[in-house]
């Protein structure tokens, strides 16, 4: 009890919501790489996966490179890129897209290649071009299930954006590290809280989105399902 009582002290203290290591800057360092790897990486991945599900084409490929992204550490990625980059924002900016890509473009080949084949034909029988039936079918039937990537991906990002403070970069990754190393056990446990923090806020945030632009039919048709594909794609991708 008198740690905890030691870390409600922490956050009461009025200097740690101050200046360039106070919470307000560090979270916002935080948040800001968060959505920058994130935004980057969901421009690569969704256009890939949903270009390539809706062609039918490379889907061996798309899933072994998916799971080889999932393979590699991000420690190893961030190692890796300091020595190209030095350190700062620029390689953690690498390993924080690197581990977003995988569960975006799986979701989103699955998604689209899930489609009911019979409704692409359906709608290309009523005159539909290819890129009509990918817009205005197939997306709109795919879209829970590449949401639910884009949230598996926007979440494992905040959490493992800690690692930037490794490469003297921000974010609320410093808590951890410097507590780690001053010996401030304090600091560290109010960092993690920290982190866990945003990271729940980021899965509400995104659950959100997803209940407003995904109908309430399809909702229902894909409730409970959207994080199996998350595990299941690679079997599917490779039949």
């Amino acid at each position: 009890m008198e740690f905890l009582g030691d870390v409600v002290r922490w956050f009461g203290d009025a200097s740690h919501w101050r200046g360039t290591n106070g919470i307000p800057h560090r979270m916002f360092e935080h948040v800001t790489m968060s959505l920058a790897a994130t935004l980057s990486a969901a421009v690569v991945a969704l256009t890939l996966g949903i270009v390539l599900g809706h062609l039918n084409r490379a889907g061996w490929l798309i899933i072994n490179l998916s799971n080889v992204g999932r393979a590699i550490p991000s420690f190893a990625i961030l190692v890796l890129a300091a020595q190209f980059f030095g350190i700062g924002a620029k390689p953690a900016f690498c390993a924080l897209v690197a581990l977003a890509i995988p569960p975006m473009v799986t979701n989103s080949f699955v998604g689209i290649r899930e489609v009911d084949a019979e409704v692409g034909e359906s709608a290309r029988a009523m005159g539909m071009t290819g890129s009509q039936v990918l817009r205005r079918v197939e997306l709109p039937i795919a879209l829970p299930l590449i949401m639910a990537g884009v949230r598996t991906s926007a979440v494992q990002v905040v959490a493992t954006a800690t690692l930037a403070a490794l490469v003297a970069w921000g974010g609320l990754g410093r808590y951890i590290v410097d507590g780690l190393a001053q010996r401030d056990f304090v600091q560290v446990f109010a960092g993690a809280v920290l982190v866990a923090g945003v990271s729940v806020l980021t899965e509400l945030i995104l659950a959100g989105i997803q209940r407003l632009v995904v109908p309430t039919g399809l909702r229902r048709r894909d409730s409970g399902k959207n994080e199996l594909f998350v595990a299941t794609a690679p079997a599917v991708g490779a039949a």
